[in-house]
């Protein structure tokens, strides 16, 4: 790929307002699994993270292309993408005065494959074989299987870096700190409840200036986060307000803006496909496709504020296409009832349909329900579990499928099919050697545009196989109070939480 961002110049972290130094209060409904970012592979946690740990790489806002945050500049140091070299910037150092070295960067990323924790980011390491350390400064990373996503990666929070002498190398730390490098230090932590974030003044990287303290407030509920935002508790409310009342304030006021992002917002019915799984049996799987109406859900859930998905890849990513519709191009009872019975099937079949918090999850799974059983071929038990609970669950295969929402890790089409990975954050069980193939061959393409025809084949067999059945698709949205600035920087695709954009006018 050769060099991916030319150093411009550390800038260590200035306050842009010294006159107001009252926390800017964001409210979501997004939880977090772990302080730690070994730990931790989900929206809510990486939102945090990316506040309080610095990576090698980060994006400028609307970028698609990693630059050097942590680094001076990094780039692939073979012609065969195998060798990723990187020079940190000097002067570095952690919020508690530490020296940051090569040999932490090399720490957290051994330790995020060490440790392999099952709610963890280790699957997003899988093409990285070692890390070698030059000095205090150069770190070498040495890939099993050609890699032009590695980037991206190494600029995401499994990338994050910890402190070495605080944080162990074979296990995940535990407690209400977090000790990084990032734009901000962790004040005060209150697991569900809040995260009080302070400028860190020993930040050194891209970015330029901060707009003061930050208050985190989590809600269980989207109808809490709505009482709060109603109530002027918060300034800022982010994912998720109730789909109803997002439909009414979809538009500016005099006393709040709204902000619309084009970051792909995807939600998926993932199906466990283990054997002694009720979806072990693909005409199970096609049958649940076969059903299922998206525009209903988008309709009578929604309030028309998501589109019907159909496809692993969302609109507006390279690589798109409407497999799902091509093969189901509209909700067939009967087609399904004739899949059952051609493979042999007993109905009704029963199985269990998980849920976590969010918007209108409860909802979804009710309108789900009713439509599958409505066809007398499945009964289906839903099943409510708090994040932590459903994470779990998740992981260990527990549960017959799931409702999961997901957001690109990084700006490219590569998160999203990883998803349909052997090893997948996904735990669905589901692995196919010819989808491995096709990752690994749109992996090793250097113009990524030119990998669409792989991402294509791709779709076509997860639609035939039906590990996962894409539901919806949608863009973010921010309200904040007038007296608020920079909303638009809170997220744009690249994994990034900006609160450092966030000021008061």
């Amino acid at each position: 790929m050769g060099l991916l961002g030319a150093g411009t110049g550390g800038c260590s972290l200035v306050s842009s307002d010294d006159k107001n130094d009252k926390p800017v209060t964001v409210g979501t409904t997004d939880s977090i699994t772990s302080l730690d970012p070994a730990g931790a592979y989900d929206a809510g946690s990486w939102a945090l993270f990316s506040n309080l740990y610095q990576s090698l790489m980060t994006y400028t806002p609307g970028g698609a292309t990693p630059v050097p945050d942590a680094a001076e500049d990094c780039r692939f140091t073979d012609s065969g993408l195998r060798t990723y070299t990187c020079r940190l910037r000097s002067g570095l150092k952690f919020g508690n005065g530490d020296p940051l070295t090569a040999k932490d960067v090399k720490f957290s990323f051994d330790r995020v494959k060490r440790i392999n924790w099952r709610t963890g980011p280790a699957s997003m390491l899988s093409t990285l074989q070692s890390v070698d350390t030059e000095g205090q400064d150069r770190v070498v990373f040495h890939l099993r299987t050609p890699d032009a996503t590695f980037p991206f990666k190494v600029a995401s929070n499994a990338g994050a870096i910890v402190d070495s002498s605080d944080y162990p190398a074979d296990r995940l730390r535990t407690g209400g700190e977090a000790d990084g490098s990032g734009p901000y230090t962790l004040k005060h932590y209150r697991s569900g409840s809040l995260a009080e974030l302070t400028p860190n003044g020993k930040y050194h990287g891209a970015i330029k200036s901060v707009g003061g303290p930050v208050t985190v407030k989590y809600f269980a509920e989207a109808a809490k986060l709505s009482d709060a935002w109603r109530h002027g508790d918060i300034d800022v409310a982010y994912r998720d307000l109730p789909p109803a009342e997002m439909a009414k304030l979809a538009q500016s006021t005099s006393d709040q803006h709204v902000t619309e992002s084009a970051a792909p917002h995807t939600r998926n019915l993932i199906l466990n496909v283990r054997k002694g799984a009720p979806f072990a049996n693909g005409a199970v799987r096609q049958a649940v496709a076969s059903v299922v109406d998206r525009s209903a859900l988008a309709r009578d859930v929604h309030y028309r504020t998501v589109e019907p998905l159909y496809s692993l890849i969302p609109q507006g990513i390279t690589g798109h296409t409407t497999a799902f519709y091509d093969l189901y191009p509209q909700p067939d009872p009967e087609r399904a009832r004739q899949l059952l019975r051609r493979a042999g099937v007993s109905t009704p079949v029963h199985f269990v349909l998980a849920y976590s918090q969010g918007g209108a999850n409860r909802e979804e799974a009710a309108l789900l329900k009713k439509q599958l059983e409505a066809t007398g071929l499945f009964t289906v038990e839903t099943r409510f579990a708090n994040w932590n609970d459903f994470q779990d669950g998740l992981s260990r295969g527990g549960f017959d499928s799931y409702l999961v929402s997901w957001l690109g890790d990084y700006p490219d089409p590569d998160t999203f099919t990883s998803l349909v990975s052997t090893d997948s954050a996904m735990h669905s069980g589901y692995s196919s050697p010819k989808v491995d193939r096709l990752i690994r061959a749109a992996q090793q393409n250097q113009h990524r545009e030119q990998s669409a025809e792989e991402f294509r084949t791709i779709q076509k067999i997860i639609a035939e196989d039906v590990p996962l059945v894409p539901l919806w698709q949608k863009k973010q949205y921010v309200v904040t109070k007038q007296s608020i600035s920079g909303s638009q920087y809170l997220t744009d695709g690249t994994g990034l939480w900006r609160l450092w954009r966030l000021g008061r006018i």
